[in-house]
């Protein structure tokens, strides 16, 4: 048995403890400053009232202010937070760790430089650690909406990280039969493959606020919205060969794409967009939400501007992201520029 700590007691944090609980393992589920009312009801009754499910008697749960005594004799860590807590992870979490355990990530998202560079979470940790640290930090990605692995369906994700033995130990601990884990060192292609995917989902979902708007009843967007899920793949492997990601992750990102279309905010953002909305009413009915698709959007057409005007990348290949980003940030109309995801190959 191994003690795992999991700092942040959101959606997919509280739904990991599903795995490591049947495994047999000590969980201890954090909140982080924003989780006391979670911590208290789950004391009550184990009730996730953000989750909407039952966790499993015998599983610790800890305020914020008390996290030092979770993360005693814990063997490996859990960053659960949200892409908007990265910096609290950063400056509150990581000066606490004993940096001979392992760290393992489901946070979802990267930073863009000045330069176009883009950097995904655990990179941009390993920046803020003192030079000299040996933690390791690894991250998980892959399509997995938090209630379906809660309810034990099928899911088939990736962890990566800097060192394939950690890696099989680390997969060990979270693999059953419901929850299938393949391993990559190759933490950039894994980790912008999953981060891109938000964006993207907001540019698949224009079709189907499109079609609502139409008074079609869903069921006559297929091919457009099929073909914006295509541009979308297209998109994200360039996208992948700019970071030195491997081509492979690219399965990653479209069962990502797929199942974040299918529901989440990043649909709603893009749904409400496909029906004419401007995103300042959008945030607004959205309010208090966190809206990552805009951000990664955001900050991957801003990425690729640099590139292009360091000659390392061309706007003109990333058609739906330059319209995204337009509708996001240039108060431009919706015009999906169909014809420009033409190409003669």
């Amino acid at each position: 048995m191994s003690i795992v700590t999991l700092i942040g007691a959101g959606q997919m944090a509280s739904a990991l403890t599903f795995p490591l609980f049947e495994n047999g393992h000590e969980v201890r589920l954090v909140g982080s400053p924003l989780d006391d009312k979670v911590i208290d009801r789950l004391r009550e009754d184990n009730y996730h009232v953000n989750l909407l499910r039952t966790l499993h008697k015998g599983i610790r749960y800890y305020k914020n202010e008390e996290r030092a005594e979770a993360l005693a004799g814990a063997d490996l860590v859990v960053c659960g937070v949200s892409s908007f807590g990265v910096d609290w992870f950063a400056d509150e979490i990581l000066p606490c760790l004993d940096e001979r355990v392992p760290v393992i990530s489901i946070t979802k998202g990267m930073l863009d430089l000045e330069d176009g560079t883009m950097l995904t979470y655990p990179e941009y940790w390993r920046k803020k650690l003192p030079e000299e640290s040996r933690l390791g930090i690894y991250a998980i990605g892959g399509p997995c909406t938090a209630r379906d692995l809660a309810d034990h369906d099928p899911s088939f994700v990736g962890y990566c990280g800097p060192d394939m033995e950690t890696l099989k130990w680390i997969r060990s601990l979270f693999a059953t039969e419901y929850y299938i884990i393949s391993l990559t060192t190759d933490v950039a292609g894994l980790e912008c493959a999953v981060a891109l995917k938000n964006g993207y989902a907001l540019g698949t979902a224009l079709a189907i606020g499109m079609a609502e708007k139409a008074g079609d009843d869903g069921v006559n967007h297929n091919n457009s919205e099929a073909a914006l899920f295509q541009e979308s793949v297209r998109e994200m492997l360039l996208l992948l060969g700019l970071v030195g990601g491997g081509t492979e992750n690219i399965m990653y990102a479209a069962g990502d794409l797929n199942v974040t279309v299918a529901a989440g905010r990043s649909r709603t953002v893009g749904l409400l967009l496909g029906k004419g909305l401007p995103i300042e009413e959008i945030e607004k009915q959205l309010k208090g939400q966190t809206l990552e698709a805009v951000v990664i959007a955001t900050r991957t057409a801003r990425a690729v501007k640099a590139l292009a005007r360091a000659g390392k990348a061309r706007e003109s290949d990333f058609p739906l992201l330059m319209h995204v980003n337009a509708l996001l940030n240039e108060g431009a109309a919706l015009d999906i520029p169909w014809k420009e995801f033409q190409k003669e190959m």
